[in-house]
């Protein structure tokens, strides 16, 4: 199986000021498309050469399991933005929110603090487990709650390509504006 670099739902300038045209190409264009290319050489003659990328960010160590685990991340990233979707959550996911956090946006604050927690490089993300129960969990580098037998519902990327060019080290500033591109109707997709 070939993996290919996700299309972007939206023009590369779409989602200025939170996220420039330039780190878009970077990020997406660049970044991105390396991973998608060091998977697809990696994968060649293994056990994991005809598998989903799930699977195999659930069960590849190494090399694998990072590059197949940032383009799973990154996927779910660049998917989840839009200029113009719906800022909040509604339906099941805004009652599971508001039942673990007590509202949204002491769920965004707890969000954000998780983010800028994070030492180094890694995801910030929102997880439901099979029960629907949510959880914030914090993974380093390419570390996604799939591994955990969780399904990823949002996530931020808090490695400093996805931010710095716009915001520097400002990586506070950069998850809180973060929400102003989220599409909530995308993210209310991956949770069942």
């Amino acid at each position: 199986m070939q993996f290919e670099l996700v299309k972007l739902p939206y023009a590369a300038n779409s989602l200025e000021p939170v996220i420039s045209k330039q780190t878009i190409e970077f990020h997406h264009g660049k970044h991105l498309q390396t991973y998608v290319n060091n998977l697809n050489n990696l994968i060649l003659g293994t056990a994991f050469e005809s598998t989903d990328l799930e699977t195999i960010v659930s069960e590849a160590e190494g090399a694998i399991f990072n590059n197949a685990g940032q383009v799973l991340n990154h996927t779910l990233y660049f998917t989840q933005f839009s200029p113009a979707g719906e800022r909040k959550p509604s339906g099941k996911l805004a009652a599971a929110i508001n039942a673990a956090y007590g509202s949204f946006e002491k769920f965004q604050k707890e969000f954000e603090t998780a983010g800028t927690g994070l030492f180094g490089s890694g995801w910030v993300w929102l997880a439901a487990d099979k029960y629907g129960e949510l959880s914030i969990t914090k993974e380093a580098n390419a570390g996604n709650p799939v591994t955990k037998g969780l399904i990823p519902l949002l996530c931020f990327d808090v490695w400093e390509h996805a931010y710095y060019l716009d915001y520097q080290n400002r990586r506070g500033d950069h998850l809180k504006d973060l929400w102003k591109i989220v599409d909530w109707k995308a993210v209310e997709a991956r949770y069942q």
